[in-house]
């Protein structure tokens, strides 16, 4: 058993870089050193049978093969070709671009425009002081401005927060335009970086199934990485997360049937225990009373899914996958079964911390984040 859990591997921290003022943003992150080590077989804690996961095949894109493998390699595979014992996951908002920091006070302008609220147009300075006073809060940056410039005269009081919705709501629909249009920009050096995973054998695999871009859109943001650079990599979205293993049996899409029925409903009952009993310990140390909030657990579930997916598709394990996150969801999913995280800061989580990340990073290439670094901080 210990010779299992040392093949599985996992990131050092990496030294975040020092010049994230001058590169891309304001503000300098803290560093982050938190690092933990995890061997997870497949999360449920359920006993599945070898013969089940060897023996069972699904659709889709991913190849067909010894599924145990997947979640925990044994030393001896892990060790026939390096490029295979590691895989890459990346968001799409915050890693392949930084929608906010390139559309999001034009965005708001043009909610602005279509809600006829002409006398309402934010300059870079006045976007940046709401920014800085609301600490990224959109409601509140609306709230203070309004309050500063006056209320529409028809609006009344009560309808404030009604009011407060549709800007936010034409607002998104206008930064989803923008991001899918040909005007918004691939983060600088994301295309050197999965080069540079493809020349070494490394599967890329991009998450799309969950994040604040709709499906579509993501899928328009990759578009952006050409045809050939597409070709070489793994995408993954709602469909290829129902087809994938974990999804099927978390899901019930249909696979299984008579008793493994029973399989997939204790499988079901074995996450949301594990989520609840995780809160309760939390609680009891702060002396509170935690009950989860169903859309919370749906989330993280769905973006555990993605995760689970994403390692399959690659064909790594969990634990030798990477993910580069961009968001809290995509830390949370990560944390929850042991997959290294290393964050990807952008102009909307400048001022986040991220404690279970293994770094925070400014950007891709240079002093940042590159494959080189990623595959230097494993375990060797």
């Amino acid at each position: 058993m210990e010779a299992a859990a040392s093949s599985c591997s996992i990131l050092h921290p990496l030294r975040s870089s020092s010049n994230y003022h001058s590169k891309h943003y304001t503000e300098t992150p803290p560093r982050n050193n938190s690092s933990s080590s995890c061997c997870n077989n497949l999360y449920l804690g359920l006993p599945f049978s070898s013969t089940f996961l060897r023996n069972y095949t699904f659709p889709g894109k991913f190849v067909q093969q010894n599924l145990f493998t997947t979640f925990c390699l044994t030393p001896s595979s892990s060790k026939q070709n390096p490029s295979t014992e590691f895989a890459v996951l990346l968001e799409v908002d915050g890693v392949l671009i930084d929608a906010y920091r390139l559309g999001n006070r034009r965005a708001f302008n043009v909610a602005f425009q279509k809600l006829g609220l002409d006398c309402a147009n934010w300059t870079q300075p006045i976007y940046q002081d709401l920014v800085r006073k609301s600490d990224g809060d959109e409601e509140r940056m609306l709230v203070l401005f309004f309050n500063r410039i006056g209320w529409p005269t028809s609006l009344p009081t009560s309808e404030k927060g009604a009011f407060i919705k549709s800007v936010l709501r034409e607002k998104k629909n206008a930064l989803d335009e923008f991001v899918a249009s040909k005007s918004s920009l691939l983060r600088p050096g994301v295309e050197d970086f999965i080069d540079d995973a493809s020349n070494k054998g490394i599967p890329v695999v991009i998450l799309t199934a969950y994040g604040k871009s709709v499906e579509k859109i993501a899928r328009s943001i990759i578009d952006k990485l050409g045809h050939e650079r597409i070709s070489k990599l793994k995408i993954v979205g709602n469909e290829e997360v129902e087809k994938s293993l974990y999804g099927q049996l978390v899901r019930h899409k249909g696979i299984l049937s008579g008793t493994n029925e029973e399989l997939a409903n204790e499988a079901m009952k074995a996450v949301s225990a594990q989520k609840q009993k995780i809160a309760e310990e939390v609680a009891s140390m702060l002396k509170l009373s935690v009950s989860l909030d169903s859309s919370s657990s749906e989330s993280l579930q769905k973006t555990v899914a993605a995760l689970r997916a994403g390692a399959e598709y690659a064909g790594v394990s969990v634990n030798n996958c990477v993910l580069i996150a961009g968001s809290q969801s995509g830390v949370a999913g990560a944390g929850q079964i042991g997959m290294p995280c290393v964050v990807l800061r952008s102009s909307s989580t400048s001022r986040t911390h991220f404690p279970s990340a293994k770094a925070t990073m400014d950007g891709f290439g240079g002093p940042d984040l590159t494959i080189s670094k990623l595959l230097d901080k494993r375990w060797s």
